[in-house]
């Protein structure tokens, strides 16, 4: 029954038409990425079909925006499509960067149900195109809103992965020994001699595989790390925007508001594994926090329907 009415749209719709092959590819690749993260090893097939699902993703938003006019970022169904674009390519990147099946189990559900949200859930009245309101008729447009999703999918894949190091492995310690920026691929080694009798003691270091914990740590550190650092960027392009637009460095906007405890809370999560050396499981359930604030950070206006960056709603 469902075949039956989406067939007739996709086939009156192209940008539809891409949705649903790149929903398609990513509930196909679901499986594997799962079947690759257990047995610890990357998989080529997933790698070529998010490939492609964010090739055609990409298609998707430029079609979308040679259609509308304007960078297709003005609504709930826009926004989805593009947060699924975004943890597409930060997926591609990050695997490249540190390959890791881990990376592709968290990310690829998140952009399913992206895609697959904006697609099957929204009401067509959310997902037509509307003309942009004159404050966001300006080139800021693209750098703000295509930087803070782009943050965003980073965030939440690197505190996605943080959950992971709270259960997994739950009843062993992390001895992962690091510098504040590098991530450490020695473990501190047993020494008989007593350092406080011995002057000439040493530690000894040995380099070791990680634990799937450790790894897991390792991997939604420099993530979030990138997060935040676009966060940063997009905060910043949002102030100067908002002061050429309205005048208004800062409007405690809800959206502003929220972007802004998202920032705090990341903060704080670096901080502690800059300055105070902490890691496993006490930061990751400072991340996990992270992850449920940028949630209600990114729907929570909509579902008050308040503020300048309100999108519209469904249950309005």
């Amino acid at each position: 029954m469902i075949s039956l009415v989406l067939i007739p749209n996709a086939l009156e719709d192209p940008v539809f038409s891409l949705a649903l092959v790149s929903f398609g590819l990513l509930l196909f690749a679901l499986p594997f990425a799962f079947w690759s993260a257990g047995g610890n090893k990357t998989s080529s097939l997933v790698r070529l079909l998010i490939s492609l699902a964010n090739l055609l993703l990409t298609a998707l938003l430029i079609l979308r925006w040679w259609s509308s006019g304007h960078f297709p970022i003005s609504n709930l169904y826009e926004s989805l499509c593009f947060l699924a674009w975004a943890f597409t390519i930060t997926q591609l990147l990050a695997e490249r960067s540190w390959p890791s099946p881990l990376v592709a189990a968290i990310s690829t559900p998140l952009a399913l149900v992206s895609i697959g949200f904006a697609n099957f859930v929204l009401p067509s009245t959310l997902q037509e195109a509307s003309p942009l309101v004159p404050a966001l008729r300006s080139s800021w447009l693209i750098m703000h809103v295509s930087v803070i999703m782009c943050s965003y999918a980073s965030l939440l894949i690197g505190s996605a992965l943080s959950m992971g190091v709270i259960f997994v492995d739950s009843q062993d310690s992390l001895e992962l020994r690091s510098s504040s920026i590098g991530i450490g691929g020695f473990r501190k080694g047993a020494n008989k001699t007593n350092p406080k009798v011995d002057a000439n003691y040493q530690f000894n270091f040995s380099p070791i595989d990680l634990t799937r914990a450790e790894q897991l740590d390792s991997l939604s550190y420099r993530i979030i790390t990138v997060g935040f650092l676009l966060l940063t960027v997009g905060l910043i392009s949002g102030a100067v925007w908002a002061n050429d637009a309205w005048g208004s460095w800062w409007s405690w906007d809800p959206k502003e508001t929220w972007a802004l405890v998202c920032w705090l809370f990341y903060a704080a999560y670096l901080h502690t594994r800059l300055t105070r050396g902490w890691s496993g499981r006490r930061p990751a359930i400072v991340a996990v926090t992270g992850f449920f604030v940028i949630i209600l950070c990114y729907i929570g206006v909509n579902l008050m329907g308040i503020g300048l960056h309100s999108y519209g709603w469904f249950l309005d």
